[in-house]
């Protein structure tokens, strides 16, 4: 068995290319409503899509995310989905401060060291392709 974490992803499309090209560079990108943003309500949404969840417009765009967050929730797997993956790992719902939800994986602690939320921080891990996925480590000073 491997720590490797090698899921398969999705290709990249019109509405997800920009999300997939940023994690290239390692940076965590959000679409947001640029209509929202005019009228003053939540605009950020993730998973990318091609109109806005809120109030349906086609006017998006892409901002930059500091990649904090908290554990929203979270289940630790103890059955690999694949003979491959070592066990136990955690699944959670991390809320980044922009208020979006990330589906995601924490690493950095031992699986039953997790809470409800414990601060975290994103970090990568690299696909073969070059592009790369979100993680969530511990803030460092945090809990």
């Amino acid at each position: 068995m491997t720590d490797a974490f090698e899921p398969g992803v999705p290709e990249p499309d019109e509405v997800t290319a920009p999300w997939w090209d940023a994690t290239r560079e390692h940076r965590l990108v959000l679409q947001t409503c640029t209509r929202c943003v005019r009228e003053r309500r939540p605009a950020a949404q993730h998973p990318p899509r091609a109109l806005c969840v809120r109030c349906g417009s086609d006017e998006l765009d892409w901002v930059g995310s500091g990649g904090a967050g908290v554990v929203d929730s979270f289940t630790v797997v103890h059955r690999a989905p694949r003979p491959d993956l070592a066990v136990p790992y955690v699944i959670a719902r991390v809320r980044l401060a922009e208020g979006v939800v990330l589906l995601t994986r924490l690493q950095g602690r031992e699986p039953d060291g997790w809470h409800i939320d414990d601060k975290v921080q994103v970090t990568w891990v690299g696909l073969d392709d070059g592009r790369a996925l979100p993680v969530f480590v511990p803030e460092k000073g945090g809990s």
